[in-house]
């Protein structure tokens, strides 16, 4: 049996069975979050599924008027929809709402990440010093490396900065991780592929957009990244620009950035710039090291860079390659947020 630690926290996990939700249970137990009881919940046809939190064996529960009391933290990682519903309840209830779904809803949300907080200064009052039963909105994974990107930046003065994000299919959750493997398997066998989740051909392919049966549609998941960063920088350092393609991986959000320095090129603004990164959480590889790539990045915490190099043709111009495990990286994210409270006195 698990030993439960002192001062622990009852916490829950809306949206338990969604793949955000299952690594957020992990995180939380690979942390040692001081949690003495980890409730799992999601929408009802979910209920009753047999799963595990702590080392015990234990159920997915359905949502009811209850199903919040007595907790410290809720946090909701699976459907907006049920974070829309729910978060009002969690709160009424005395809990702290982490959302992580990107619920409009759950407003006036805090967005935080703990990771820039030693650069980035409060933006508002509440964001310094929330009440206790607050809610919070934890970014998605491609708007965290984008506010990074940005932030380790920032003491350079950078005329512009661009991002290519590409998203992989697990942001689908598990039906876009099944249809890209239907589709790869049905190609290599010459049979028709099914299209029910892209609405287009997504194994071996990139795409700029969805077939038009597709919703949400790929600029539009690109306009709400964007403004996520927009509403997180809060024009306290310059704005990346930022495009998304969909590419035909499984997991790992990988990206290439561009940012034009405005200076003339020197020796050491590589070094300079991966020192400014590292400061902030970023894993450097090692001198003769591969870059990373989706399958190295699996199961890290940290977003992953490569070697940053200067561009050829633009002097003080700089070119970084990157990965996140962006299930890892959002759940990180969100119980950083938790640990933060718990270590602040309120």
């Amino acid at each position: 049996m698990a030993v439960k630690p002192a001062n622990s926290y009852r916490v829950a996990i809306v949206g338990a069975s969604s793949l955000l939700g299952k690594e957020l249970k992990v995180v939380l137990e690979d942390r040692h979050f001081a949690a003495i009881d980890i409730h799992l919940l999601d929408a009802s046809v979910m209920a009753g599924t047999l799963t595990e939190a702590g080392g015990e064996p234990t159920f997915i529960r359905s949502i009811d008027k209850d199903s919040f009391e007595g907790l410290r933290f809720v946090f909701f990682a699976g459907n907006p929809a049920d974070a829309e519903q729910n978060w009002q309840a969690a709160r009424s209830a005395g809990a702290t709402v982490i959302d992580l779904t990107g619920c409009a809803a759950v407003a006036p949300a805090i967005a935080s990440i703990p990771s820039l907080i030693s650069v980035l200064p409060p933006r508002t009052r509440s964001e310094a010093a929330p009440g206790i039963n607050a809610a919070f909105s934890s970014p998605s994974a491609p708007a965290i490396v984008a506010c990074t990107l940005a932030a380790g930046l920032a003491k350079f003065q950078p005329l512009r900065i661009a991002a290519m994000l590409f998203r992989p299919v697990s942001e689908r959750d598990q039906s876009g991780i099944d249809e890209l493997e239907s589709q790869s398997a049905n190609l290599l066998s010459f049979r028709e592929i099914g299209r029910e989740v892209f609405d287009a051909q997504v194994a071996f392919n990139l795409l700029a957009d969805y077939g038009p049966a597709s919703k949400p549609k790929l600029t539009e998941i690109r306009a709400k990244i964007a403004n996520e960063v927009a509403a997180y920088l809060a024009e306290r350092i310059p704005l990346p620009a930022i495009q998304l393609l969909q590419a035909p991986v499984f997991y790992g959000y990988a990206f290439a950035a561009y940012a034009d320095l405005g200076t003339k090129s020197s020796a050491d603004l590589p070094a300079a710039v991966e020192s400014s990164l590292a400061s902030l959480g970023c894993k450097i590889a090692a001198a003769g090291d591969p870059s990373p790539d989706n399958v190295t990045v699996a199961g890290e915490n940290e977003i992953q860079l490569g070697r940053v190099s200067t561009d050829p043709n633009v002097p003080g111009s700089i070119w970084l390659w990157g990965v996140a495990d962006q299930l890892r990286l959002a759940a990180t994210n969100a119980v950083r947020i938790a640990e933060e409270l718990i270590a602040t006195p309120q």
